[in-house]
Order: C-alpha cells, then structure tokens, then sequence
C-alpha cells in the first residue's frame, strides 16, 4: 500500500511557529515517525509540504492512480480552499484529513473546513499522533 501524504502552508515551521498549540515536534520527525510506524504494516509513504496552493492541487490531481490513499494536512487552506476542496473531490481514493490542534476551540476563521465533507474521515486535535491515527484508517479498512 503507497500512501501520499500532504502537508499545506506554515507546516515546515511545526517545532518553531506556536509550539503551544502545536507542539515541539518537527515536520521532518512526524514524517519520519509516520514512515517507521508505516513500515510495521508494509505501507509506504511519500510526503510533501508547500506553502502554494496549486502545487497541492497538482499533486492530489497526480495522486489518483499513484496512491491507494491521501493523508491531508493543509493547514490554513483548510478554511477556504474550494481549489483542494475540488480536486480531493475528484479524486476517487481515501482521503483522511488530520489538524493537529483542535480547529473547533480555536478562533472563529478556523471553526470550519472546507474539505471535512469531501473526505473520508477526519483526525482533530490529537496532536502529531493525528497522522499514525489517520493512517490507522487505511490499515482498518485495507482491501
């Protein structure tokens, strides 16, 4: 099983940017904790972070026929993407949406995703376990 996972805006900074609400951990080390979790079950996993919305679209457009599965953090984007919205919209894999921080108990603005609704499941203010959680989604329902 290959499995994408996507990373929007500011998460480079995880570690450094309000390691109050999101931790101390590092993007890198999430990444590289999600792939030595990933390898117990025989998945493999390919990340990509950016901070520019098309190269996110691009790459969920790409992923259909690439990846069994999409675990998407995008960050700000979250709120207002109709572009992601879309594009996860047409593509036919699983698509689990993870926040690291509880976006409901946060400001106003971050009350609402978009993309909730156009994926399969949603992991939510469990820290930087949301992603091992999330990819605890495409190991249950493995075909």
């Amino acid at each position: 099983m290959k499995i994408l996972v996507i990373n929007g805006p500011n998460l480079n900074m995880l570690g450094k940017r309000q390691p109050e609400i999101y931790g101390k951990e590092d993007l890198e080390s999430i990444i590289n904790d999600l792939k030595l979790y990933a390898s117990k079950y025989s998945i493999d996993i390919t990340s990509f972070q950016s901070n520019h919305e098309g190269k996110i679209v691009d790459l969920i457009q790409e992923s259909e026929n690439q990846y069994d599965g999409l675990i998407i953090n995008p960050g700000a984007l979250t709120h207002y993407s109709i572009s992601i919205r879309d594009a996860i919209s047409s593509v036919s894999i699983r698509v689990v949406e993870v926040h690291i921080s509880n976006i409901f108990a946060r400001e106003d603005f971050r009350q609402h995703s978009v993309i909730s609704d156009v994926c399969d499941s949603s992991v939510i203010g469990l820290g930087t376990k949301g992603y091992k959680l999330a990819l605890n989604n495409f190991i249950t329902y493995k075909e």
